[in-house]
């Protein structure tokens, strides 16, 4: 008996992509999502917000979503969330090395919106069969 995915925290500072992502998820998907531009936004947001998810981008300015990731458990309420990177870096090698951080997914840039509900919904039940 599985939990159903419900509400994301997604932090990504390019705009354009935000603005895909969100539609996709929450128009499509039918998810709740909250985006925020910066690690840093997130980190002040995920408590009060207590997402079941958090979709990371990996390359931002200031703090970058592996930086991010390491802060986010450190706060009680959110070291238990988890989280899926998303990244241009598609190397396998690279996608490794961010589920040795212990996320449960990585998602590769450009993605397809007609699909990305779907993979982060199989990401998450596969993640949560395991536990």
């Amino acid at each position: 008996m599985s939990e159903k995915l419900t509400k994301l925290l997604f932090v990504e500072d390019d705009e354009s992509i935000a603005q895909i992502v969100m539609m996709t998820l929450q128009d499509l998907g039918g998810l709740t999502v909250k985006h925020c531009n910066s690690g840093q936004m997130a980190l002040e947001t995920v408590s009060d917000y207590a997402p079941q998810l958090v979709l990371l981008d990996v390359m931002m300015p200031g703090m970058s979503g592996p930086e991010t990731f390491e802060k986010l458990k450190e706060i009680p309420n959110a070291k238990h969330v988890s989280v899926i990177f998303m990244t241009a870096k598609a190397q396998t090698h690279e996608q490794e090395k961010y589920l040795e951080t212990g996320a449960i997914g990585v998602i590769v840039k450009p993605f397809d919106p007609m699909t990305l509900t779907d993979q982060i919904t199989q990401m998450w039940t596969a993640a949560k069969e395991k536990n």
